[in-house]
């Protein structure tokens, strides 16, 4: 294995990261069809067809694929291990190189597939196992993860953590790359445009009964007015208005405070293109509810 292919898998994965992240967490099959680095060199971050990428100039497999509604059982996760089963057939072909990754040790991206042609993107994972018996490879998304003895009981409580941890790790991606991408990539109050400085607020807590990790249940938020909405400091009432407490509507401050919060007061939210994407009326009406009792 050359050194210049562990430097280019790293800038790889360096740019599928900081490329998600400007997209909310999410890319599509054409852009990691045709990633371009930032040396100039244009590569390919997925298979056309199959969920293990393993590139010819590669001693390894690159990337694999997570697809909910496909044959295999990869999305399961226990003691904190993502299980990614064998491609069927033999035990070589495509495995072949997701089993070296494995030896050598080599970091690859998690494809999470959220809709056809769009993904969210986990990197660096690690194959940290290779279950022939069970036809599976063990990932891990978490360094804490990566380096915990294999043969730690799965109910040993930093396998119960750890599990905690990737459950929430991929429930949370998958809840902000729905979310933002509903609202385009937008802070759904000021219009901010930036994904890096976006969240997925939840409108009821995802602690609650309701607080169910679905669009109609989520906000594409820029960071302070995601911060704002959850001290209530910000309210957005059942026909989508956005309110400010009225303290805050009485201070006197610099031009985040007036630009930032007091001149959104009454502004109309931004919605989603797709109605079932839309806020749901009966979640903002109880979370609003909330807004007014602290106001």
């Amino acid at each position: 294995m050359l050194e210049s292919d562990v430097a280019l898998r790293e800038l790889i994965l360096k740019t599928v990261t900081e490329r998600a992240a400007e997209h909310g967490g999410t890319l599509t099959r054409a852009d990691l069809s045709h990633l371009m680095l930032p040396n100039g060199l244009e590569v390919r971050v997925i298979d056309q067809s199959r969920g293990i990428w393993n590139p010819r100039s590669m001693d390894a497999t690159l990337s694999v694929v997570s697809n909910p509604d496909g044959p295999y059982s990869d999305r399961h996760v226990a003691g904190g291990l993502f299980h990614y089963s064998y491609r069927a057939g033999s035990d070589e072909g495509d495995n072949r190189k997701l089993r070296r990754a494995f030896e050598l040790e080599l970091p690859i991206i998690l494809l999470q597939r959220l809709e056809p042609g769009v993904f969210v993107t986990h990197a660096p994972v690690y194959v940290v196992d290779d279950l022939r018996d069970q036809r599976e490879f063990l990932l891990a998304l978490d360094e804490s993860v990566r380096f915990l003895p294999k043969d730690l009981p799965v109910d040993a409580p930093q396998r119960r953590y750890a599990e905690r941890l990737v459950r929430q790790r991929l429930h949370q991606a998958e809840f902000r790359g729905r979310v933002i991408r509903a609202y385009r990539t937008r802070c759904a109050i000021c219009a901010l445009a930036h994904g890096q400085l976006l969240d997925a607020a939840h409108i009821i807590e995802d602690t609650a009964d309701e607080g169910l990790p679905i669009v109609s249940n989520g906000l594409s938020l820029c960071k302070i007015h995601h911060a704002a909405f959850d001290t209530n400091l910000l309210g957005i009432s059942p026909d989508y208005v956005v309110r400010i407490n009225a303290e805050v509507l009485a201070e006197h401050d610099g031009p985040m405070l007036r630009h930032g919060l007091q001149e959104m007061n009454g502004h109309k939210l931004i919605l989603p293109t797709m109605r079932k994407h839309w806020p749901d009326p009966d979640r903002l009406d109880h979370r609003f509810a909330t807004f007014r009792a602290a106001s």
